[in-house]
């Protein structure tokens, strides 16, 4: 994914102040701290932040940022990659009317106006979805978001046809949620609204309301609470939506209201979204189910009537009873199947005429033609009979059995498709239902406890957490101390330690003690959130290879419809100049029967629902299978690029190390107590917040007073009277970038940091400080070195341990035929020795953060699929750059934002997991593809008699039907096959064996 330069970046105002720029966790450039540039105002300057969107990699950073300072007027510009931002310093009375500024050949970049503090921030888009009912096939598919993405304010449409949802993004001051829904069913298409990312909007299932009265009450309690800005409330179903301003108004504070003004009568339950859409799934399974029964039940007569009848003299004597014109056995045929034809099959004549009307043709059309050809046919006999005395076959049963296998193939692929989705329910029945709330006093006292909705929690709530319950909500413990089950989201079986201060998960389970919560993140914003939406995402997404399929789809109906064409007018002409002797005919049937049963069968057969399951089923199915074991994929596109992977690289620091760098060694050259120096660095470092500098305070601090606890879990009085205890007084410290930090102690200059930095300040480092250092590097340790005074006093080694994993992922990945390549800030040496010791021959060492998308850029020259595998958070623009990024370690926003792929747990066998079941995806996706096209190329010359005149082979219509019917089904079922997925042994990878 190199920067393209029809990339649109997009430049927005930021009111408030600015946030800082996200830590570099790089373990080289040892100790380096961050820039922290002081807001500008001298001689009439101004500096204002932008938002910057659209930037993929450090080139579109670097391409915004030059283009920023050849502004007149601009000062200074620094672009931010991660936060999507731009920090400009400005002289106003030069730029005055800066509006547009083209950034690079094709790249245009605008500036919205700045938002106030005082008004509403201009609207942006929003993300809604919708349920879209009636879509039978791709072509139904193609149709709607075509329809969407034509309709004014919307930016962007995908529709899915295994999940029957609809994901668009638009504009809500140009186009509401309702006029969205109004035009999948002014299409002709089923349409209701499900959720969107709007957080002023909630649902409620009201209890309580039985009548108008009741009714009316409500309304008036809804209408006088400050705050509410509409509602509207179905009696019938009884929900209520409620949108509300946020700023003065709580969901949690709603329900209050309404239960306590109605002293309990009214009884609000948050409807959880997910829960809605699988009961549409369950709906539509019963209808399905119904109809299909229904035409069973009414299509079991025609058969027995046909060929039990004539055997049981008695009753069959009674059907060739002549009542009027007809027959009494034609009267009952033909009042059964119209009934199947016109009132069970209704659906297809509706979904049928709203794709002709959109200008689209689909599977209903087939079926409708196929049906409406062979029952009027039947009725046309029946009359010309009447007329002339001559009694023609009829095929009323033909007619009836292929709509009854239509519907059972439909209802099979309902269920199969419920199926497909149990990944999204099995992380929705993790979500608490319940949570015991801690009501305080003034003074801080607990003088209430409340049981109150987990979708009511609110950030900054108390909450209580027994044993044997689920945590309900992201959070920080701040009493307590328990163990807690973390594997339905990490994956890790091992039950994890809480104590205070320590970060839990919403939906995970308590074990023992318990816990005090202070919650963090709620709602949407929660991990098993994000989870649910993000394997949601995935299944709605569309892979590659699709494109395929749906181009397919999009000509295949009228192929077909011309192909019967053509085998009617074959075959009657045929006849017609008696090309084929007589007796091919049927029994008192003629050329024109025996031609019409042909053509009925090739449309029947040949419908394309196959086509359109092959690729939607498989991605549905591997993303749940990938959510269960750990793996989040973003989508089709990411699985398919995926299983082409040719070269890995990974991030050292976090990644194929612990990422928890510890002091392993301190020595001092001058004469100097071992204890005095670690004072001296430790009192340096305690003013900077680089993880490595906290290593080493944290080991100063132990060896000082033998003390376990870690300094970064002490609290901030503990850590003032840290300073303040055993540490010298500092002044003028400074933070270098690259190089380390440097400031004054009793008037002396103190250094710490890397080679560079000393031989920028011209010190001296001796041979045998030298010879240390790099006995350190060459054994995968980095040396710190330590100056006082303008001398090299000693030096401390740091070591950040590999992953117990990291040595046989690698070989592992070779086995597959993946090349693993390392990257790293560090120095050379150290590199080095690390890659050595997991077996990686291709290294990149004194990489900096944003350098590593250039390395990525250089391994896809060729074309060649380059997969990323980073923390996630120094390596996002890497994780941008490549074609597959895999952010390790469940985490972080960024991560989500850059990467392709989520490993939830901190384990790198992940990346084999997510690379094989990527193959296998794709190997199930091919076969399915066979299943659907060969089926086609095969059937439809069957159907069309190809094999009649030798064989005396042909395809029934009933028969054509059933065979269409199975056949999607074959496709989806082959797809469920991969919820048999196992992730694959190291041992069996490495063919070791175990004995």
């Amino acid at each position: 994914m190199a920067p393209s330069g029809s990339r649109d970046v997009q430049l927005t105002s930021i009111a408030g102040g600015r946030d800082d720029d996200a830590d570099d966790l790089e373990e080289v450039r040892l100790l380096d701290s961050y820039d922290s540039r002081d807001g500008m105002d001298d001689g009439g300057m101004k500096r204002i932040q932008v938002r910057v969107t659209g930037m993929t990699c450090a080139a579109c950073s670097s391409s915004v940022e030059s283009a920023l300072c050849a502004v007149d007027g601009i000062v200074a510009a620094s672009v931010a990659l991660l936060q999507n931002k731009a920090d400009v310093a400005f002289n106003p009375a030069l730029v005055k009317a800066w509006k547009r500024k083209t950034l690079s050949n094709s790249t245009e970049c605008k500036i919205l106006p700045e938002a106030s503090t005082t008004g509403k921030p201009p609207h942006g888009t929003l993300v809604g979805q919708f349920t879209i009912g009636g879509m039978t096939c791709a072509a139904c598919v193609n149709s709607v978001e075509g329809i969407l993405r034509d309709l004014p304010g919307v930016k962007r449409a995908v529709v899915a046809l295994a999940t029957s949802l609809g994901e668009v993004e638009y504009d809500p001051s140009v186009i509401g949620k309702d006029d969205i829904v109004n035009a999948i069913e002014d299409a002709g298409f089923e349409g209701s609204f499900v959720q969107s990312s709007e957080q002023d909007k909630v649902v409620f299932e009201v209890v309580g309301v039985h009548n108008l009265i009741d009714t009316q009450v409500l309304e008036g309690m809804l209408g006088s609470i400050k705050g509410v800005r509409q509602f509207r409330f179905d009696q019938i179903s009884g929900q209520l939506d409620v949108v509300f301003d946020p700023e003065v108004l709580s969901p949690r504070y709603l329900v209050d209201g309404i239960e306590g003004g109605s002293n309990g009568k009214f009884q609000l339950r948050v409807r959880n979204p997910y829960t809605r859409m699988a009961s549409k799934d369950v709906e539509e399974s019963s209808t399905m189910f119904r109809l299909f029964m229904s035409s069973l039940l009414l299509s079991v007569p025609l058969f027995f009537m046909k060929l039990v009848c004539p055997h049981i003299p008695m009753i069959y004597s009674l059907l060739l009873r002549r009542c009027g014109p007809f027959l009494t056995v034609d009267w009952l045929k033909w009042g059964l199947v119209s009934i199947i034809q016109f009132v069970i099959g209704k659906r297809f004549y509706i979904a049928a005429a709203r794709a002709l009307r959109n200008g689209s043709t689909n599977m209903d059309v087939l079926v409708a033609v196929g049906t409406t050809a062979s029952y009027f046919y039947s009725v046309c006999a029946l009359l010309y009979g009447a007329l002339t005395g001559f009694r023609a076959p009829v095929y009323f049963e033909t007619s009836a059995m292929l709509i009854t296998f239509v519907l059972l193939g439909k209802y099979l692929e309902c269920l199969a498709k419920g199926k497909t989705s149990d990944a999204i329910k099995k992380l929705v029945e993790l979500a608490p239902a319940t949570a015991l709330l801690i009501i305080k006093d003034k003074g801080g006292r607990s003088i209430e406890e409340k049981e109150i909705d987990s979708l009511l929690v609110q950030p900054g709530d108390l909450l209580k957490v027994v044993p044997g319950t689920k945590i309900p909500a992201d959070g920080i413990v701040t009493w307590g101390s328990s163990y807690v089950n973390e594997s339905m989201v990490t994956g890790e079986a091992v039950p994890v330690q809480k104590e205070v201060n320590a970060s839990v998960i919403g939906g995970t389970i308590n074990l023992h003690g318990v816990l005090h919560i202070q919650a963090t993140k709620v709602g949407s914003d929660t991990v098993l959130s994000q989870i649910i939406s993000l394997v949601e995402t995935a299944q709605m997404s569309k892979a590659p290879i699709q494109k395929f399929a749906d181009y397919v789809a999009s000509i295949f109906v009228p192929t077909v419809v011309s192909l019967a064409l053509l085998t009617f007018f074959s075959w009657y002409v045929a006849g017609s100049i008696g090309a084929y002797p007589e007796e091919w005919l049927p029994e008192n049937g003629n050329h024109f029967v025996f031609a019409l049963m042909f053509s009925i069968a090739v449309v029947v057969i040949a419908c394309p629902c196959a086509l359109g399951l092959a690729t939607p089923t498989a991605v549905m199915v591997a993303t749940g299978v990938g959510a269960n074991n750990g793996v989040l994929i973003k989508g089709g596109d990411a699985l398919e690029r995926a299983q082409m992977v040719k070269y890995v690289i990974f991030d050292k620091t976090g990644t194929l190390t612990q990422g928890k760098a510890s002091v392993t060694t301190a020595k001092a050259f001058t004469g100097m107590q071992r204890g005095e120096f670690l004072r001296l660095v430790a009192s340096a470092e305690a003013s900077s917040e680089h993880p490595l500098a906290q290593a080493i305070v944290e080991y100063a601090r132990h060896f000082h007073f033998f003390d376990d606890s870690s300094a970064s879990n002490a609290t901030d009085n503990n850590a003032k009277e840290l300073k303040s205890g055993w540490l010298f007084d500092v002044s003028d410290f400074i933070a270098l970038p690259g190089r380390g930090v440097q400031c004054l102690i009793d008037g002396k200059p103190i250094l710490v940091g890397n080679r560079k930095l000393m031989t920028e300040s011209g010190i001296d480092i001796s041979d045998e400080v030298e010879n240390f250092v790099v006995e350190l590097e060459e054994s995968a340790k980095t040396g710190v070195l330590v100056a006082y005074d303008n001398i090299v006093i000693g030096v401390i080694g740091i070591s950040d341990p590999l992953k117990r994993e990291a040595s046989v992922v690698i070989e592992g990945l070779q086995k597959m035929g993946v090349r693993p390549v390392m990257v790293t800030g560090d120095n050379w040496r150290t590199a080095r020795a690390v890659a050595k010791e997991v077996g990686i021959q291709d290294v990149r060492a004194e990489v900096m953060p944003a350098g590593k998308a250039d390395v990525v850029q250089s391994f896809q020259k060729d074309g060649t699929i380059v997969a990323m595998v980073g923390d996630g958070i120094n390596d996002s623009p890497a994780l941008a750059a490549a074609d597959v990024g895999m952010a390790i370690g469940a985490g972080t926003d960024i991560a989500i934002e850059a990467a392709d792929y989520v490993l939830m747990r901190n384990n790198l066998e992940d990346v084999i997991t997510a690379i094989d079941l990527s193959r296998k995806t794709f190997s199930r996706i091919r076969l399915n593809y066979v299943f659907a096209m060969v089926y086609n190329v095969v059937a439809i010359p069957v159907a069309a008699g190809a094999l009649y005149p030798s064989l005396r082979i042909k395809l029934p219509p009933w028969v054509a039907g059933a065979c269409m019917a199975l056949s999607s089904v074959s496709v989806v079922c082959s797809s469920l096959l991969l919820r048999r997925y196992r992730r694959p042994r190291l041992t069996q990878i490495l063919e070791i064996v175990v004995e």
